[in-house]
């Protein structure tokens, strides 16, 4: 316990040392509280205010990150109504991207896909018991 008194205490020295860090760490903090709202419309009100608060904050690194929300705002508000990721589709690529690796070019379109059908289906192949 006497480790994480100390550790919070260097956090409140370094906060009020350097206001721009202590800015930072708030926002910070308050963008994960997105993650805790369960109506879509009050979460995307909330993303919007957040963002709007560091547009005004003058932080050019979490400005530069609003502009990356802003142009991928439909794809993080559909989160909010489906609670949905794209990580299967990312998961899915990555297996397409192995096979590519994996057979250094294929002759031909249909043998890629085939592959990529093979790696990405979780296939079984369960050979026949054949009683000894």
């Amino acid at each position: 316990m006497g480790n994480r008194k100390g550790s919070l205490r260097e956090m409140h020295f370094l906060i009020e040392s350097y206001p721009t860090l202590g800015a930072a760490y708030r926002f910070r903090e308050l963008f994960n509280d997105v993650w805790q709202i369960n109506d879509p419309s009050k979460a995307k009100g909330y993303l919007q205010f957040w963002c709007d608060l560091v547009m005004d904050s003058g932080i050019e690194p979490f400005k530069k990150f609003v502009k990356t929300i802003k142009s991928h705002w439909s794809g993080i508000t559909a989160y909010f109504d489906k609670q949905v990721t794209n990580g299967v589709l990312e998961g899915i690529n990555n297996k397409v991207q192995l096979a590519k690796r994996r057979a250094r070019g294929f002759r031909n379109t249909e043998n890629f896909i085939n592959m990529i059908y093979f790696l990405t289906a979780k296939l079984k192949f369960d050979y026949p018991q054949y009683p000894l």
